[in-house]
């Protein structure tokens, strides 16, 4: 079974070439390759998916994750609080606008903000009064949508901003709405391996404020005012090429059928690992994009020698929570302080998941693992 891709763009491309190169000469022979006529498809698109007004296109999933900060003038002596177990995206994009990240531990079972250590350290760090509470961070990682509602409560309660990072969840569903509506802004990365990926970087915004809509367009071009020369406030060049987004545009045409496909692999994961490892929680009322399927195990070497042998790849993210890392640890509590996230970190593993793999090759996935526990 050599030769199994861990994602497999190879086949997804094959299935959409004509449409793709169509998309492209499209493009070319417009001549309009920085927020042409296709950005603008593109955001009119995902926001009708999204069911949200303003869907605003940018250049990667961090910038997506930088602009609302900046829009929210979130800076030095400001806290955001933000997942340990996640990619550094999430926590770099917080100290780039100069604010300071503080670190809270996950559910060991989804993997997403604890809402009672998030409350605890939220009060800890008024009590604490060196920074100010400015926002929330919430991360939906490897595709399940966090626990919005409460999240939104708590966000209302507290007076803080809250932004969703959606960079692994775009498609997904809580309570019967889209990934992109759940918070007052949510980001998204397009980057090639996500359930919904171009063939560079990009990311998006989203959002039902046509105010801070109108100041996001403005971050992306520069900080641009009324035309490019006159400049209202400080920018960053966070624009998503032309290419890129007519590419999106054909891509998000059979987004849910092979998000449907994802979840039907996930599916057989389940039925076939649920006595040999931890699988992926499910919760009622929300369904994931599966952009990873990750088991937890303590078998985690074991495991990954035998897939090896076997030809068969798999990925560990991550091996560090961030408060761990060199740079966050001026940020973080230190060693024990996150006790999930640093549990965690050393079982979870995640197997090839993509619209196109076989059940057939899952089942012998699931066969080498079951092997290597036995």
């Amino acid at each position: 079974m050599s030769g199994v891709p861990f994602v497999d763009l190879k086949t997804q491309y094959a299935r959409l070439k004509p449409q793709i190169a169509e998309a492209i000469q499209d493009v070319l022979d417009d001549g309009r390759y920085i927020l042409g006529p296709a950005v603008t498809k593109l955001e009119s698109e995902l926001a009708e998916y999204c069911g949200v007004r303003h869907a605003i296109s940018c250049s990667s999933g961090t910038d997506a994750i930088i602009m609302p900060l900046i829009a929210y003038g979130i800076g030095p002596g400001d806290a955001v609080f933000v997942p340990s177990f996640t990619f550094t995206a999430s926590a770099e994009a917080i100290i780039l606008v100069g604010a300071s990240p503080v670190f809270v531990d996950v559910e060991e079972d989804s993997f997403n903000l604890d809402l009672a250590d998030l409350d605890a350290k939220i009060a800890a760090t008024r009590a604490g009064g060196k920074l100010n509470p400015k926002a929330i961070l919430a991360v939906d990682l490897f595709g399940l949508p966090a626990d919005w509602d409460e999240l939104n409560t708590l966000a209302d309660r507290e007076e803080l901003h809250l932004i969703s990072d959606a960079a692994q969840s775009f498609g997904g569903v809580y309570d019967g709405k889209r990934v992109g509506s759940l918070a007052h802004v949510s980001c998204t990365s397009f980057f090639p391996a996500k359930p919904l990926g171009c063939y560079g970087d990009g990311g998006a915004i989203f959002t039902d404020d046509d105010e801070l809509a109108e100041l996001l367009m403005s971050i992306r071009v520069h900080g641009q005012g009324a035309d490019r020369y006159e400049i209202a406030r400080i920018g960053i060049n966070g624009r998503l090429d032309s290419i890129q987004a007519a590419i999106l545009s054909v891509k998000l045409q059979i987004l849910d059928d092979e998000l449907a496909a994802r979840d039907h692999l996930a599916s057989v994961y389940d039925e076939e690992l649920k006595d040999a490892v931890t699988v992926p929680k499910r919760i009622p009322g929300r369904q994931s994009a599966w952009a990873q399927y990750t088991i937890k195990t303590d078998r985690r070497a074991d495991i990954q020698a035998a897939l090896n042998e076997a030809g068969i790849p798999s990925a560990i993210y991550y091996p560090k929570p961030m408060h761990l890392q060199a740079p966050y640890l001026p940020y973080g509590g230190g060693e024990g302080s996150l006790p999930i996230s640093e549990t965690i970190c050393h079982q979870v593993m995640s197997l090839p998941m993509h619209p196109y793999l076989p059940d057939d090759d899952a089942r012998r996935v699931a066969e080498v693992i079951r092997k290597a526990v036995a």
